[in-house]
């Protein structure tokens, strides 16, 4: 897959690009290799462009020359990105501090400095008094290209601070200590963990998620606890299969830490002792095919979010480890458990039903239930920090297509709420816009949920441009939520869709196995399907369709374009999943072997038939493609660089005259993209800059 080239050639390479004009197309070299599997060969013309240590030079020199491209081809947009970068940073300016939280006798509140690129941390006595710097990530990120905060944790006492710090932006994080007292920085590990991280109940201890140091796929293995008296940090726990991934958590109880050993359809819980750091980790209940289930232990007892119905997820409680599971709340055909929280009085519980989640309080005494009403057609809900179980009262955070993120109180005794935080954005009034959410019939007479929104005196029935999202992987829900910068889209007269394909988890886990493996297809035919139907009803012109997606999600838009030639206008696709056979066939990679359940082994014939049949890169057809912005992160590791890198050079054989064609690979980044705030809302500017500009729209 990485041949060896001559200097000869190398310099030849080098020489070419150095000379090639920044405003004609970069034109990679191929250099055919066939790879064969199940009596099938392909050609790859494009394998040398891998360079997994991302430090080849003509790799470098290529990726730069498709930069310098891409710069030419839109320095026509350049005074529209100014004008959207402009509005999006006043509609948000920054200065304002997010709501706080009590803590083990602290408030915490989070602040972004007026426009600053990363947040601040501080913390006050609960009784009041001044605030104090707990952690500035712009002093952390000083001298660094990337920097990216994973998390953070406290000690119980409140005088340790733990940190989970990517600063290449491959998502592998260095651990660092700061201890408050006395402001000193202490490293813990300086690559490969994780961003989960549990405080032992004396505050003594830490346990952290590591990989495998002896692997380059990045796989979270491992399970390692660090004191704070200076011995060498010891490695309890370590799960070899590499079909499965280790996270942990502490119990609502803080009684535990929690390590969840997670596959593609199954899982298992092993037990920390937080109040005996040194014992070894406790298994739950063993793994069994088919089975999933995640743990919280609270006032003595254990409860299970899982599936040991067909039906789907329920909830379950067990008196110990090894026991019976009493069912709480059974799944049905329509409803299923997504998450609960466990608080003194109540059990709140987050179900899924007809593409929405639902948010119930259950009485411990007594058994009566309560709904939080919501008022939106569609939207996300989902649990604040609620770290005083005895508190009588949930928070949690809301946000719509129309309202924006917002954190509100729910008094569980009366039912009645309130908003605690709401954001200030400038110039934006929800009244102005309206959100939809429509059912369409994909071609099998599946329906499937599309939620969209558009400014009300903006609507011209089959006369707008419309950009439709797509993800439909992993059983992930895409639901609809609010996004300042994409006010600039709907003001300028874009409808915004996300069609809720199948391969998501909108409709529960028979959504998800819907559309992965052998029935990936459904995913890409939802997505046509749902793009054909709203221009027939209206919310598009025909010839004004656009598409948007990333990661998994690119696959869904690379697939898409492959097999319906002609129906979107333009593209986006953001650090996509183009070159899925490939990766699929290279165990060595991150993420491939525990993505077998997901995509399929294509050891195995039939599945890497399918793999072929609908794999982007290897389906490329002959015919005039959309419009497309490509987006790459040269340190990515979920989605390397050289997938989309391979896609643009297949589609550059057939760029047609005209056709806006761009790779952008930000080299100081991975699969998240920039990392500041500000590049953040750059790199949106950007995309609807370039969308606004094959709508035909010109600034007034």
């Amino acid at each position: 897959m990485n041949p060896i080239l001559s200097f000869a050639a190398l310099a030849g390479f080098c020489l070419c690009a150095a000379l090639a004009r920044a405003d004609a197309p970069p034109g990679a070299e191929t250099r055919p290799q066939t790879l064969s599997a199940h009596g099938d060969a392909r050609v790859d013309p494009y394998a040398w462009l891998r360079d997994d240590s991302r430090s080849r030079p003509e790799v470098l020199a290529h990726l730069q020359a498709e930069n310098r491209y891409a710069d030419t081809l839109l320095a026509g947009q350049q005074p529209l990105r100014d004008t959207l970068l402009a509005e999006m940073r006043a509609r948000g300016a920054g200065g304002e501090a997010s709501l706080p939280y009590t803590e083990n006798g602290w408030e915490y509140r989070e602040r972004y400095p007026e426009g600053a690129q990363q947040p601040v941390y501080e913390r006050r006595p609960a009784a009041g008094g001044e605030w104090r710097m707990v952690l500035d990530a712009a002093e952390r990120a000083k001298g660094k290209r990337y920097y990216r905060l994973g998390g953070w944790q406290l000690s119980p006492d409140g005088r340790y601070l733990a940190v989970a710090e990517d600063v290449r932006g491959d998502g592998a994080q260095r651990l660092a200590l700061r201890d408050l007292a006395s402001g000193q920085w202490l490293p813990v590990a300086e690559g490969g963990t994780g961003t989960d991280m549990v405080w032992s109940a004396d505050g003594r201890a830490l346990w952290y998620v590591a990989a495998d140091p002896d692997t380059d796929t990045y796989r979270p293995s491992r399970v390692y606890r660090h004191a704070l008296d200076g011995k060498k940090d010891a490695l309890v726990f370590e799960e070899k299969d590499e079909g499965y991934t280790v996270s942990l958590s502490a119990s609502a109880s803080r009684r535990y830490a929690l390590i969840a050993v997670a596959g593609s359809d199954s899982s298992e819980a092993w037990l920390l002792d937080a109040q005996d750091p040194a014992a070894p980790a406790k298994r739950f209940a063993a793994r069994r095919p088919g089975r999933e289930y995640y743990l919280d232990h609270y006032r003595g007892a254990f409860y299970l979010r899982a599936n040991p119905d067909p039906a789907g997820f329920g909830l379950y409680r067990s008196a110990a480890s090894g026991g019976e599971w009493r069912t709480l709340i059974a799944p049905t055909a329509n409803r299923e458990v997504e998450s609960f929280l466990l608080l003194k009085r109540h059990l709140i519980v987050k179900e899924r039903g007809d593409g929405l989640s639902r948010v119930r309080a259950i009485a411990w005494r007594g058994g009566a239930s309560r709904t939080l009403a919501l008022p939106d057609p569609s939207y996300r809900v989902w649990f604040d920090r609620n770290p005083d179980p005895d508190s009588g009262r949930l928070r949690y955070r809301y946000s719509s297509l129309t309202t924006p993120t917002s954190t509100w109180e729910w008094n569980l005794s009366n039912g009645e709420t309130r908003a605690l935080w709401q954001p200030k954005l400038a110039g934006y009034r929800a009244a102005d816009y309206r959100s939809e959410r429509l059912w369409i019939r994909a071609r099998d007479g599946e329906r499937v949920p599309v939620s969209l929104v558009y400014r009300r005196d903006k609507l011209a029935k089959g006369g707008n441009p419309l950009l439709l999202y797509g993800y439909g992987a992993y059983g992930m829900s895409m639901d609809a939520a609010f996004s300042a910068p994409r006010v600039s889209l709907l003001d300028r007269g874009f409808v915004f869709a996300i069609a809720h394909v199948r391969g998501g988890g909108e409709l529960g886990r028979r959504w998800h196995e819907a559309g992965r493996l052998a029935n990936k297809q459904n995913s890409f035919n939802d997505f046509v399907d749902a793009a054909r139907e709203l221009a027939r009803r209206g919310y598009a012109r025909p010839d004004q369709l656009y598409a948007m997606g990333g990661s998994a999600g690119g696959l869904l838009i690379g697939a898409a374009l492959n097999q319906a030639p002609g129906l979107f206008r333009g593209a986006v696709a953001q650090v996509p999943f183009v070159d899925a056979l490939s990766s699929m066939q290279d165990p060595s990679l991150p993420l491939t072997v525990g993505e077998y359940g997901e995509w399929g082994n294509p050891a195995d014939a039939d599945a890497y038939r399918r793999l072929r049949g609908y794999s982007p890169v290897d389906n490329v057809g002959a015919g005039p493609y959309p419009h497309l912005l490509v987006t790459a992160g040269l340190n990515d590791r979920q989605v390397p660089y050289w997938e989309p890198a391979k896609w643009v050079a297949r589609l550059r054989e057939r760029q047609w005259p005209g056709q806006l064609l761009a790779l952008i690979t930000e080299m100081e980044a991975g699969h998240r993209g920039q990392s500041g705030r500000v590049s953040r809302l750059a790199a949106n500017a950007r995309e609807y800059a370039f969308l606004l500009t094959l709508s035909g729209w010109r600034e007034p």
